[in-house]
């Protein structure tokens, strides 16, 4: 009985000087630990008669009980005021100013990607996702382009293989649409995408540049729809009071084709620096599609008829927000950027 009183002698008096959660983590291990004192104790068993063993026994289950139950809330203690501490340490001053941060602004590039896609949404359109790798068949033969056409000619397109290039227009996803629906369904589709030519980058030229085309295919479509349809659009996308006009041109894959001029939106059609005097500026390429790329891609061009148009994504940019050179779409450079804002 006298070892067990030592013990708890020496046990309370360094539970009572345990500073730290490390100090009291000696504590344990010198006391409570499976080979610590208190458990020490129980080794004296053997020296004992019988009739003092129980006696003993229950002295030491009480003091390793009551040892147990201190240490946890020593223990309780010494973590809330670690916890204080770190707490201290770590306080953060709310009442200071927050670090700025420049937000992003999109491309005018996108921009006008995503404003012509909404204007032909809300016409009934479909978006129509094109490829950029094409095949020559798609890109130039189901177009109508013959084989001698210069837009054939290594100087004008990146051909990667005998078959597959980088496609030179967006009208080649015109051609799978129509294959897809296999001559039998009509079509109301707009297909925005880049498209790559070779050619020397300058201010006004690149290499890479977006078009969104457009392609309508039904029963009883004449010119008469497509100047409607392209006089909504100038109208949406350039103002209300703008009007178009259109001038007859050459496309392969369109017969008759035209090429479309919008009233100034600048000077109202008196003439001025933008539009070089003459009150109009040319934004897109359009006609009725051409029977032999009906036929070619399906339809009967007895029964069907359509028309196509191709908006240039950077010129219509140019044009809106006055931008000088096109190289500027590309160079993500964040003075030219943070003029513009999304809607």
């Amino acid at each position: 009985m006298e070892k067990i009183d030592e013990v708890a002698l020496r046990a309370k008096q360094s539970l009572q000087e345990a500073g730290s959660l490390t100090d009291l983590e000696r504590f344990y291990a010198s006391y409570l630990a499976k080979k610590g004192e208190v458990s020490a104790l129980l080794s004296h068993m053997k020296e004992l008669p019988p009739q003092e063993k129980a006696a003993f026994g229950k002295e030491v289950n009480e003091l390793k009980k009551g040892l147990s139950e201190a240490y946890e809330a020593k223990k309780s203690e010494l973590e809330a005021e670690a916890l204080k501490k770190k707490l201290e340490a770590e306080r953060i001053d709310i009442s200071l100013p927050g670090d700025s941060l420049n937000s992003g602004h999109p491309n005018p590039f996108r921009l006008i990607i995503d404003e012509v896609t909404d204007i032909f949404l809300d016409m009934g359109y479909e978006v129509y996702s094109g490829r950029d790798v094409e095949t020559d068949l798609y890109n130039f033969e189901l177009l109508n382009v013959p084989e001698d056409h210069p837009a054939r000619d290594m100087q004008d397109t990146f051909y990667l293989d005998a078959n597959r290039l980088l496609r030179t227009q967006t009208s080649a996803a015109q051609a799978h649409a129509m294959k897809e629906r296999g001559g039998l369904t009509p079509i109301k589709m707009i297909s925005p995408g880049k498209t790559y030519r070779r050619d020397d980058d300058d201010a006004t030229h690149s290499h890479q540049f977006a078009q969104i085309e457009g392609l309508v295919v039904d029963k009883n479509i004449s010119l008469a729809n497509l100047k409607a349809t392209l006089e909504l659009f100038a109208k949406k996308m350039f103002g209300p009071k703008r009007e178009i006009r259109l001038r007859s041109s050459y496309f392969p894959f369109t017969e008759p084709s035209v090429e479309v001029d919008v009233s100034c939106f600048n000077c109202g059609g008196k003439g001025c620096s933008i539009c070089k005097g003459s009150g109009w500026i040319e934004i897109l390429g359009a006609g009725m599609v051409n029977p032999k790329v009906l036929q070619m891609c399906g339809y009967d061009p007895e029964v069907w008829s359509g028309f196509a148009f191709g908006v240039g994504v950077e010129r219509v940019a140019m044009l809106r927000y006055g931008i000088d050179d096109i190289r500027r779409f590309y160079t993500n450079d964040y003075r030219f950027l943070k003029e513009f804002k999304a809607k």
